[in-house]
């Protein structure tokens, strides 16, 4: 199952629009936009990348426009990044483009039953991963 799983994922990701962005930076855009505005101490330890790394990354992502930096409310010392618009935006297109792709490749290879199961397997896998 872990094998399938990643040649999905590898699969899914081919799909996505050459726009110029790693899979790490779209990573933390996704959680960005998931769970809204961290710290980038907080987004290191979640990624489990190392902090120098992490700087970077931010830094490329604020010079795109794709994320944006203001000062933590709680402890003015830090910063907290927050996914901004044009960071939405190339998420919906990436998300969009594979869901698109998923949608057709699963209507072509598999029978209305097949694509029941396989949504009732997405449930359980989801369940799994948060264990």
């Amino acid at each position: 199952m872990r094998l399938s799983v990643m040649r999905l994922a590898r699969r899914l990701r081919q799909q996505r629009p050459d726009h110029g962005i790693s899979v790490t930076k779209l990573t933390l855009l996704g959680r960005l936009d998931r769970e809204g505005p961290a710290t980038a101490t907080e987004l290191a330890e979640c990624e489990r990348i190392q902090p120098q790394s992490i700087t970077r990354v931010v830094a490329d992502l604020e010079e795109r426009g794709l994320l944006v930096r203001s000062r933590d409310p709680r402890d003015r010392r830090q910063m907290v990044l927050e996914i901004s618009q044009a960071g939405r935006d190339l998420l919906a297109e990436d998300r969009r483009r594979r869901d698109e792709w998923l949608a057709v490749a699963m209507t072509e290879a598999l029978t209305p039953v097949e694509c029941e199961v396989l949504r009732a397997a997405g449930r359980l896998m989801d369940r799994l991963a948060e264990c």
